[in-house]
């Protein structure tokens, strides 16, 4: 059975290395060819039964023991971000424009820790399924995987997985029970109307006037259809219209963002875009076609694999150093909620670290994942899957 944290020290050096080695060489999403090679090695080289190319870059590793038919799924993220990494570290981005800023490259070496744990040391009675996802950042990777037959092919009773968070100290995590992230989805709104001269508008029916118009309604719909306890937000990232100043244009373009914490009110949002947008282009004459593409869904943590992690935290870092109670924030999504919508899961934060570790938020140019959470982040897998497989 697991020992302690300590047990992962004499590890931390050889993934430290990997980890970096994957920070210099990042990939895009469902690019991850080399990555996903690097992943594959590893496992074989510990004995895992492994399976390449899941939903196109994905790897999983499967190791069983004794004859339990139970089974765990754990989840690391492997790709990388369309971003100039800044200067000055020695093990920065080879691949200009490309860079590790939201630590997958920790949790795919974090995992890959657990995994040579687990192979030679851990004692469980069940299956382990080790998930390596493509195009987290694209938010199609899980979903991919699914298509592809994840669960159909590697069968869990549950499925965890967990994210680094900068500014919160190395050694804290959190572990929250219910919603953890927001859905999100898109729409397009295009507008046809009748363009014509600027000084002539009475002759035209103006698709810019109607976008402005559906601009402003849509912002009444959080603040008029959705309870004030409740959190939703609809953003318009764009609009395009018109090219000259003295051009009506006929026709406009407005890219709609929307983000709810529950799917009820992610039900809502849409029905009521669709609702306004369809009723200001009535009212201004103009016709209207509307595409909602339903992106991301709400990240769940469900009550028991939930509970068995808080304790399995609590037991590894001291109850102090387990947060339970949410507090404000930004309403990021995980496509980590296309596998919790199918399989019980728990969805954790783990302290990046303060300092120059907490100064950049993810996604930064600056970024940096903390190697000290390694070794956490692996025995925090390790106890887990002892945990969880060794129940009655």
């Amino acid at each position: 059975m697991f020992k302690d944290s300590a047990d992962f020290a004499a590890l931390a050096p050889e993934f430290t290395e990997i980890r970096r080695w994957i920070h210099q060489h990042p990939e895009l999403g469902f690019e991850e060819h080399q990555t996903s090679k690097l992943v594959a090695g590893k496992l074989r080289e510990y004995g895992y039964a492994v399976t390449e190319g899941v939903g196109g870059t994905g790897v999983v590793g499967v190791l069983k023991r004794g004859c339990s038919p139970r089974a765990i799924g754990l989840r690391a993220d492997m790709d990388a971000l369309p971003i100039h990494e800044s200067e000055g570290r020695p093990y920065r981005s080879e691949h200009d424009g490309k860079m590790h800023a939201c630590g997958h490259d920790g949790h795919t070496a974090t995992l890959l820790c657990a995994a040579r744990y687990l192979a030679e040391s851990a004692q469980f009675d069940g299956t382990v399924n080790l998930i390596f996802q493509p195009a987290e950042e694209v938010g199609s990777g899980a979903r991919r995987m699914i298509e592809d037959g994840l669960f159909d092919r590697f069968p869990c009773d549950e499925v965890h997985a967990l994210h680094n968070v900068p500014g919160l100290p190395v050694g804290k995590v959190v572990c929250l029970d219910g919603p953890i992230t927001v859905s999100t989805d898109r729409a397009w709104v295009k507008i046809q109307g009748q363009g014509g001269h600027g000084a002539m508008p009475h002759l035209t029916k103006d698709a810019a006037l109607a976008a402005a118009a559906v601009v402003v309604a849509l912002q009444g719909i959080v603040a008029r259809n959705v309870a004030p306890d409740e959190t939703a937000v609809v953003t318009i990232g764009a609009i395009h219209a018109g090219e000259g100043f003295n051009v009506i244009p006929d026709s406009a373009l407005i890219k709609v963002n929307t983000r709810a914490r529950t799917p009820e009110v992610r039900d809502l949002l849409e029905k009521r875009v669709k609702e306004v947008v369809t009723g200001v282009c009535a009212a201004y004459d103009v016709e209207v076609t509307i595409e909602f593409e339903r992106n991301l869904g709400v990240l769940v943590n469900h009550p028991k694999p939930t509970a068995v992690a808080r304790g399995v935290l609590t037991e590894l870092l001291g109850v102090d150093n387990v947060i339970t109670v949410r507090s404000k924030g930004a309403l990021g999504s995980e496509d980590f909620a296309a596998m919790s919508e199918l399989c019980p899961s728990c969805y954790i934060a783990i302290g990046n670290g303060t300092g120059s570790f907490g100064g950049c938020s993810v996604h930064n140019p600056g970024y940096d994942f903390n190697d000290e959470v390694i070794p956490i982040g692996a025995a925090y897998w390790s106890r887990l899957v002892e945990t969880v497989l060794n129940q009655g």
